[in-house]
């Protein structure tokens, strides 16, 4: 280590020379030599003096060398510490086991075989996948075999160098608090790698079982309880174009479609089988609408299809777009698709005999209210979470510890669960259930976007627009969400957003709501992430929040409206609002604020 050039900074120099002394694979080690040889202190502080932060979504980051980036050694250390924590809280842990999955990005094999590397060494059964999957097997796996944790490897639609580790608890469900914080904690007190550690022909095989061909097969034969029309199924002339985005869903789709007895898919060529390069579009995420779906609409135009399905790389969100007879393709956002599956899925409780009573819905407090509007109208529950599915998950096994039905729970953000047997958003059984009401649509002489508008003449127009703002600076953030919280200079929330009243201001950052008597929110607060949520006179919500992964301000707006009103009058007052809101809160070119690719 002689090489080793002193920056005459200890605590740098410390671990730079701990990094090469512990990083084992030649091409990150090398790259931190590099660092080092080209004089690069700023980016080396960058990497060795930071540390990824373990949260409720576990973690996330671009891959390459140094502590604050996804690579083997922070794998390693990441689940010393997470297996320590696992002993400490579910003792039998060794005998339950624990699930490992992983997707098809670059290195994700590999990540998964460290995880199971590092739980062998401490005893701890594993059931391994020998195959990329699609993040639902892992909570499935969990749910099936009684696994006590699961570990997914995915970065989900994030870009193609960016990796993740994902947490399951026994429940079925992601993490939430305070396990991250214990685990963050016990990570610390155990990165230095363990002897033998990297050493991955020498996994203990005696704990380690493949059930990739397993959870495959049984994960399809459940699918089949959510089937009601096979017969319906197989007559149809529809037809379905599929895109897994350079990802993993194809293989999975292939068999649901199956046995649905539905026609079988039309594939993107050029995007079904795994790519971690993610050749073909700019973002792997088919939120984006149209400019991800370019290739699936040549596809689909070129087969005469009208009907466009997309996974996300890790299949756990499904888009849907949809051809309508003007020509022009429809791309769906997550509320529309919400508000369809929910109508969709209450119609069916009849045929299962099901007590509404016991029915609940579960929606994120961003996404559409229109769930609470339908679960009113047809007599059933609806119950709101914070953003993520990992709230979502958590209230559906708690529900269900009290002989509840869950029917279906969903965020805006494309994720959607139409069955309990995952507990987490699943975009292969999101697409065949989807697929069989499009069918079913489809004898009606119906397309989604006509049952759409039935929907909002039913339940009260609900509008919604999303979006987002990219920032990579933290202390902007807090500025901007502070100088809303100080708006009039006096320290108060603005009781106006341009010519707009607003009613109610939630802030569960710092634990503020003055719709409730004590101004105190129901909901969960968490000071570790920015959201506000303003209710206006007018029926609007709009609420603005940081993302967990991503460097984004995102905004989420609504207008519920009563039965009666006109769509173009609703939308376009909202959009009136929206640009109030940009001018007055987000400040866009006083804050340096990158606004969404078009």
């Amino acid at each position: 280590m002689a090489f080793i050039k002193k920056f005459g900074n200890k605590e740098l120099d410390d671990k730079i020379e701990e990094w090469i002394r512990w990083d084992k694979r030649d091409d990150t080690c090398d790259e931190i030599k590099k660092l080092v040889q080209n004089d690069n202190e700023n980016e080396l502080n960058n990497r060795l003096l930071k540390r990824m932060a373990f949260g409720t979504a576990g973690l996330r980051a671009r891959m390459g060398a140094g502590y604050s980036m996804m690579n083997d050694l922070t794998i390693i250390q990441t689940t010393q510490g997470f297996a320590k924590y696992m002993l400490t809280v579910t003792p039998n842990v060794r005998k339950n086991g624990v699930v490992i999955g992983f997707d098809g990005r670059h290195n994700s094999h590999r990540f998964a075989q460290r995880v199971a590397r590092v739980l062998t060494l401490q005893n701890i059964k594993v059931y391994t996948m020998s195959h990329t999957c699609p993040t639902p097997f892992v909570p499935y796996t969990v749910l099936s075999k009684g696994c006590d944790w699961g570990i997914m490897v995915t970065a989900s639609h994030n870009p193609k160098d960016d990796n993740g580790y994902k947490v399951y608890y026994s429940n079925g469900a992601q993490i939430i608090e305070p396990h991250d914080e214990y685990i963050s904690r016990s990570i610390l007190e155990n990165l230095e790698p363990w002897e033998n550690v990297w050493q991955l022909d020498e996994t203990d095989n005696n704990l380690c079982t493949d059930v990739y061909k397993e959870t495959f097969t049984n994960y399809i034969k459940d699918l089949e309880g959510l089937c009601h029309f096979k017969d319906e199924n197989s007559k149809t002339d529809v037809k379905f174009t599929y895109t897994a985005m350079h990802g993993v869903g194809y293989p999975a789709i292939q068999k649901a479609f199956e046995i649905f007895n539905l026609p079988k898919p039309i594939p993107v060529i050029e995007q079904v089988e795994v790519d971690p390069e993610f050749t073909t579009v700019q973002f792997p995420n088919p939120e984006e609408g149209k400019s991800a779906l370019n290739l699936a609409m040549k596809t689909a135009d070129e087969n005469d299809c009208k009907v466009i399905l997309a996974n996300d790389p890790d299949a756990d969100r499904l888009a849907l777009a949809e051809k309508q007879a003007n020509g022009e393709w429809k791309c769906f956002s997550g509320n529309e698709l919400g508000s369809l599956y929910l109508w969709w899925l209450s119609t069916r409780l009849d045929i299962t005999n099901t007590s509404r009573g016991d029915v609940y819905a579960i929606a994120s407090t961003v996404s559409s209210q229109i769930i609470g509007s339908i679960a009113r109208v047809e007599n059933f529950k609806f119950e709101e979470t914070l953003t993520g599915f990992k709230w979502m998950g958590n209230k559906a096994h708690e529900l269900r510890k009290k002989g509840k039905t869950v029917l279906f729970a969903f965020e805006e953000a494309i994720g959607f669960m139409c069955s309990d047997k995952v507990l987490d958003k699943d975009g292969i059984s999101a697409a065949v259930v989807l697929a069989e009401m499009i069918i079913h649509l489809a004898k009606e002489n119906l397309n989604c976007k006509q049952q759409l508008e039935k929907i909002y003449e039913k339940y009260g127009q609900h509008i919604s627009r999303n979006s987002y703002f990219i920032c990579h600076d933290e202390a902007t953030i807090n500025k901007l969400f502070n100088d809303i919280r100080n708006f009039d200079g006096k320290g108060k929330y603005p009781s106006h957003c341009g010519r707009f009243e607003i009613k109610y201001i939630r802030d569960l950052t710092t634990g503020y709501d003055n719709s409730q008597p004590d101004n105190k929110p129901i909901l969960p607060v968490s000071a570790s992430s920015q959201m506000l949520t303003f209710t206006f006179s007018n029926g609007c919500i709009a609420t603005l929040r940081t993302s967990g992964t991503e460097p984004k301000i995102k905004y989420y707006t609504e207008y519920c409206a009563e039965p009666g009103r006109s769509r173009e009058e609703v939308s376009n007052e909202l959009n009136e609002m929206i640009e109030a809101i940009i001018e007055h809160f987000y400040r866009p070119k006083e804050n340096h604020l990158t606004p969404r690719p078009n």
